[in-house]
């Protein structure tokens, strides 16, 4: 395994060598166009960063968990995974650590962490994802992706608590 990189990288160059490609302007033109979309995604990356700060810290999503917990329970769904499923459309690492403190105080093996362990796997980032592609579209309806994105996931949440009851 140790050779693919290796044997990938002498068939790169050994391509352009044949076709006369002068590699070095070709990837320091790609770094320049890389750098300039990066650029471009900052602004949206930090306010995506600044809007999952100030929603942990202004205390809405405390509040936020005690107006969702009820509805989720009507779902099937824990009340203890409503913190997760707030989260992990905010925070990757945020959601990857509150789900480390469910398995560490219900067990591994329980309904609500085997739950906690799907919710979590199948959902995604849904700000952090939309900020990053949508960062150099220069279109104004973002919000009807983002609503069926979310949608999606608290389908998906429920969906995996119930078959978590099953398996």
């Amino acid at each position: 395994m140790a050779f693919i990189i290796p044997a990938i990288f002498i068939i790169v160059l050994g391509c352009a060598a044949i076709k006369k490609v002068n590699v070095y302007s070709c990837f320091t033109s790609g770094i320049e166009s890389a750098l300039k979309f990066v650029l471009s995604l900052l602004p949206c990356l930090a306010a995506v960063f600044m809007m999952c700060a100030l929603f942990e810290e202004s205390g809405l999503s405390e509040l936020m968990i005690k107006l969702t917990s009820p509805a989720f329970s009507f779902f099937g769904v824990p009340e203890e995974l409503t913190k997760l499923i707030l989260i992990k459309p905010l925070s990757g690492s945020g959601s990857l650590a509150y789900l480390t403190e469910i398995l560490n105080e219900y067990g591994a093996d329980s309904y609500i962490a085997r739950c906690a362990c799907v919710c979590y796997g199948s959902s995604e980032t849904v700000f952090y994802i939309s900020a990053v592609y949508f960062a150099g579209m220069k279109t104004k309806g973002l919000m009807k992706p983002i609503i069926i994105s979310l949608f999606s996931a608290l389908v998906a949440t429920v969906l995996a608590c119930a078959l978590c009851q099953i398996v």
